[in-house]
């Protein structure tokens, strides 16, 4: 099946053929455009969702790292690989479709165009081989009607008796020059005829045949170039198909890996304090002296000691919320960390303890690469001069016992939480929580108040006017004991004016808490000074003034 044999006639139809063949290439190029801006954006809107949601690490200190939010953080990161791959299908389609169609249509138009100008070129010959023809065969035509005129006119004057025989030879020679030009135009016809009609032959037969096989073959690459471009249409994703199917896999991987046990440990070790329950409250008995008999003293003192006692704050009345019950206060944060609980404190400076022995390991590292280069240097001056070096040794020797001093300092910190926590752990019971409620603080050595800037490190120094009163009436006399009480834990008693105890040690209880955390107690030698209220276990005389029983 050809073109030139089938349609010889048809080459119009053919001009708006190849026309619309090379139209349909252009669009289905712009249908390919279209769709690489579409890969484009969605790339784009993906990797700025990817983006919107990843964390930010603004802050030295990290949240959380839950199961569940390294999940989503590893499908995030598998959303922006899949996005790189769209960005792959835009750039291959782009490349291998598109880019390919544009240069294959410009081709194509100039081939068509030349295919076309030799058909017109080889129409427009056909034309004027036909036009020379047709204007032979008019003139032999022309010529004829003048001979035939000539012989008529030439029998009429030899017919006529009064013609002259020089009008008869006249006539004569006219007809006869008639009948020579009507042959030679007729010679002429037949050889114009002759060569249109060979002409002809060859330009429906060969010339036309030859340009329409021309014009079939271009319509049928553009054929095969548009097949082609739509298996690279699809190869061009095809290609990252196993790509895509791993950053899913790698997204139901991150579904998989997610572990509520493990949320909920981190949620613990993230808020736990490290302090026990509260216990118990105390039974708080205001009947008791109704019951006071006449031998603890007159009516009068009785009366006045009863007042004092409403006047004043219980031991076991509250002094204010422990923070970890209510709102957490918003002090400054301190460097060793003792504004935070327990076993946040701690947390806190083993993390620190890391950062510090990195930044010590980096330094020993460059320490040692410095002393290597000044070996180098002092086995070889001309590479460089060791003096050079001796200032960033210097600054890195400052920097490494800098990091040690640091490490050491935290490290004891770090020891004393982990001692105390441990202590406590094993041994606090319910006295030890109801003195921690009730005086809403612990252990002077680094303890908590309802006022984060009120963090007790020493003996109450509010009692300081009792000694400018003491200056003026010394008195030799021992102030009374009011109860007594037993030792929880243990206490050093380094500061000036504390009182050592040993853990379940007997005292007497001279003067109670003023609401400050401190008791003042007095051994059996009579040894006096404070102690932490919440270190003991504290038992009040029914007589005494403002006694209270813990029960």
């Amino acid at each position: 099946m050809s073109w030139g044999t089938e349609l010889w006639d048809q080459f119009d139809s053919l001009d708006k053929h190849t026309q619309w063949g090379i139209d349909f290439l252009e669009r289905y190029a712009k249908f390919v455009k279209e769709r690489i801006e579409i890969e484009q954006n969605y790339a784009k809107q993906l990797r700025n969702l990817v983006k919107k949601y990843c964390p930010k690490r603004s802050s030295k200190d990290e949240e959380p790292r839950f199961t569940s939010c390294i999940a989503f953080f590893n499908i995030l990161n598998e959303l922006n690989d899949y996005a790189g791959q769209r960005e792959v299908v835009a750039e291959e389609m782009a490349h291998r479709v598109y880019g390919e169609l544009m240069r294959y249509a410009h081709d194509l138009k100039t081939e068509r165009k030349m295919h076309l100008q030799e058909g017109r070129k080889a129409q427009q010959y056909l034309d004027m081989c036909w036009k020379q023809m047709d204007n032979s065969k008019k003139k032999f035509e022309r010529e004829c009607r003048e001979a035939e005129k000539a012989q008529q006119s030439y029998e009429r004057l030899d017919n006529d008796t009064n013609a002259t025989k020089a009008d008869v030879e006249k006539a004569k020679q006219q007809l006869n020059l008639r009948t020579h030009m009507a042959d030679e135009n007729k010679n002429e016809y037949a050889a114009q005829l002759q060569n249109f009609n060979g002409e002809q032959h060859k330009h429906f037969y060969v010339v036309i045949p030859q340009i329409y096989k021309q014009l079939q073959e271009m319509d049928e690459r553009r054929t095969i170039k548009l097949s082609e471009c739509y298996r690279g249409f699809a190869d061009s994703e095809r290609k990252v198909i196993p790509i895509i199917s791993k950053c899913l896999e790698g997204m139901i991987l991150a579904a998989k890996s997610v572990d509520e046990r493990r949320d909920s440990q981190m949620v613990v070790d993230s808020f736990k304090s490290g302090f026990e329950p509260p216990g118990d409250f105390p039974f708080e008995d205001y009947s008791q002296h109704i019951y006071r008999t006449i031998s603890d003293g007159t009516i009068s003192a009785s009366k006045q000691e009863s007042g004092k006692m409403d006047s004043k704050t219980t031991v076991g009345k509250p002094k204010g919320k422990l923070w970890l019950f209510g709102k957490k206060p918003k002090g400054p944060a301190l460097e060793d960390f003792s504004h935070l609980p327990p076993e946040q404190r701690r947390k806190k400076l083993q993390q620190r303890i890391d950062e510090l022995n990195r930044e010590l390991q980096k330094e020993s590292d460059q320490k040692e690469a410095l002393n290597k280069m000044k070996d180098v240097y002092e086995k070889n001056p001309q590479m460089g001069d060791p003096g050079s070096l001796q200032p960033k040794l210097a600054e890195t020797m400052n920097n490494i016992d800098r990091l040690r001093m640091e490490i050491h300092k935290n490290e004891a910190w770090l020891s004393e939480v982990e001692g105390k926590t441990g202590g406590r752990g094993d041994r606090r019971h319910s006295s030890d929580i109801n003195h921690l409620v009730t005086q809403g603080r612990e252990s002077p050595e680094g303890s908590y108040t309802d006022d984060a800037n009120q963090e007790v490190r020493g003996p109450p120094q509010q009692h300081g006017h009792h000694n400018e009163f003491d200056d003026e009436f010394e008195d030799d006399d021992p102030l009374p004991a009011i109860g007594h009480c037993k030792a929880i834990y243990p206490f050093d008693g380094h500061n000036e004016g504390t009182l050592a105890m040993k853990e379940g040690e007997v005292l007497y209880i001279i003067e109670e808490d003023k609401g400050d955390g401190w008791t003042r107690a007095r051994r059996q030698n009579g040894e006096e000074g404070y102690v932490p209220t919440s270190y003991i276990d504290v038992t009040l005389e029914k007589n005494s003034k403002g006694a209270v029983t813990y029960i």
